[in-house]
């Protein structure tokens, strides 16, 4: 688990090789070689020690191979020049995903892109329990993605009883995305912000067969509201020449009526009118 160091304050260790370094130039004018030569390895034992923390990022250190703490507070310090320190960053970071194709619920291949938000959260996790924390990110996201794939269909066109979609289900599937992002990186110490799926699309080889059939069901949508209210409409005219008593209709011209109506109400151009003037027999 994470511990906290205390290191020495850098600007103090400054303070004491200073008063080394005047006392090395005394010592050698003097003709003290002996101390001099003593005073200059402590002087350059001491100088290795002197590290910077900046705002958001810590330093995990470690002592000939033992774990001894992370400093999370930037500034100047001074820590055993024997320590090795490794900078790790705090700072959020995004992974915008390339596209990759997966399976969705039914089999249909998908392409799927994301976007990460994630940050360090625990120093000694993201340090020792994997090899490349950030290579890792890259990895598990993208198993979660091929793992949220299989959890839902593209669409409802072939699962009429999916009621949560990949296209349509919005916060819930980002949601259960970023459930299975954080469950997937907890073992390297990440916090996960937030993610999202940024690009969906069918894959190339089946994106045409699916855009025609999604036009095809638009297609029979719009002429089936038509038909409705083709049909609503010519109810409508003959209740009002019946009720305002314009015309007698019998069975065969009510037909006829009702035929020429729906022509018109119902083709994909303009119905060419054609004046009768003679008999309507």
């Amino acid at each position: 688990m994470e511990k906290s160091y205390s290191a020495i304050s850098g600007y103090v260790l400054v303070v004491v090789e200073f008063i080394l370094a005047v006392l090395i130039i005394f010592g050698f004018t003097r003709g003290m070689v002996l101390p001099g030569v003593l005073m200059i390895i402590v002087f350059l034992f001491l100088a290795p020690g002197f590290m910077i923390v900046n705002p958001n990022e810590s330093a995990v250190l470690v002592l000939f191979g033992s774990y001894k703490g992370t400093i999370r507070k930037n500034g100047f310090f001074w820590a055993n020049p024997f320590l090795t320190k490794k900078k790790i960053s705090l700072r959020a970071r995004n992974l915008d995903s390339e596209p990759i194709k997966v399976n969705d619920k039914i089999g249909n291949p998908v392409m799927i892109g994301v976007v990460l938000v994630w940050r360090v959260q625990e120093t000694f996790k993201a340090a020792f329990d994997v090899n490349d924390y950030e290579h890792f990110v890259t990895i598990q996201t993208e198993a979660a993605i091929r793992k949220l794939a299989g959890l839902y269909p593209y669409d409802n066109f072939e699962d009429e009883d999916a009621e949560i979609t990949l296209r349509s289900g919005g916060e819930e599937v980002n949601e259960e995305l970023e459930r299975e992002v954080t469950d997937r990186l907890k073992i390297a110490g990440i916090e996960v912000i937030e993610a999202r799926i940024n690009y969906l699309a069918y894959a190339q080889e089946i994106a045409q067969a699916m855009l025609k059939r999604q036009q095809a069901t638009a297609i029979v949508a719009a002429r089936f509201k038509i038909v409705e209210g083709a049909v609503s409409m010519v109810e409508m005219a003959l209740q009002e020449l019946r009720k305002k008593e314009i015309i007698e209709l019998d069975e065969e011209k009510k037909a006829t009526m009702v035929s020429n109506l729906m022509v018109v109400l119902c083709g994909d151009k303009e119905a060419t009118p054609i004046v009768n003037t003679g008999s309507i027999y």
